[in-house]
């Protein structure tokens, strides 16, 4: 089957993005529609997992949206944020986004050179100072085990979760190629064809070992897996797959 039109399961992709050059290459139409969305947990929920914030004196943040989502239901929970707070990130560039959020020093805020946990766990075990509370979505990929074998106390909170975004069904079979990026988007696929999605001839894209093991799981056929050595994004694994599907 020739492809014309594709789903990219993202939001809309920056003005420079390869996606476009695909487009002007190949005479396809890419929409950009996330099957899924960030929802957060009412105070009511968060209070069912007996966690208060207070007695925290270090927080973990491996995202932005776990840093959005943690000042927010605080707020929502009145729960008050203490001055004295250690912050602890994964990456430079979500301690500098908590600029957002606080008066920034740098003696209470703490990142990982690296961008790994392993590295990010190290630097938390420098300035332990009791238990840490991690703020992360209902289905999360962090290896908690990492903190374990350093010796860190870590405890974790749901404060999101992941959730299909509506759309219509006779939208979906329409595309003759879905792009997903996430287990949740395959899952998307399944909650908006009320639990029956029968791929047939439509061709699926995965991105990630995760991904693609949730597809296996609910025995769809992977046409397209990224990255690879030799297609080390979405864009270059579409665009060798458009090349030989003109």
């Amino acid at each position: 089957m020739k492809v014309t039109n594709i789903l990219i399961s993202q939001p809309q992709a920056p003005e420079k993005s390869p996606y476009y050059d695909l487009e002007k290459k190949y005479g396809v139409k890419l929409t950009f529609k996330p099957l899924i969305h960030i929802e957060e947990l009412s105070a009511k929920e968060f209070r069912e997992q007996k966690i208060f914030v207070p007695d925290y004196k270090s927080i973990v943040f491996t995202s932005r949206i776990a840093v959005d989502h943690f000042f927010s239901l605080c707020q929502n929970l009145r729960a008050p944020i203490s001055d004295d707070l250690q912050y602890f990130c994964l990456s430079e560039l979500i301690a500098n986004y908590l600029q957002k959020f606080i008066n920034f020093r740098k003696r209470k805020v703490h990142f990982s050179k690296e961008g790994k946990l392993t590295d990010l766990a190290i630097v938390m075990k420098k300035h332990n100072n009791g238990t840490f509370l991690m703020p992360v979505a209902d289905v999360h990929k962090e290896d908690l085990a990492i903190f374990t074998k350093a010796k860190v106390q870590v405890t974790t909170c749901v404060m999101y979760r992941t959730v299909s975004s509506k759309i219509d069904a006779d939208e979906l079979k329409s595309y003759d190629m879905l792009c997903l990026f996430t287990p949740a988007g395959v899952q998307s696929l399944f909650d908006n064809c009320n639990g029956n999605y029968e791929q047939g001839d439509q061709y699926l894209a995965l991105f990630g070992p995760n991904t693609q093991a949730a597809a296996e799981a609910r025995n769809l056929r992977i046409d397209i897996k990224a990255p690879s050595m030799e297609t080390p994004s979405m864009p270059a694994a579409l665009n060798a797959f458009l090349q030989n599907n003109k």
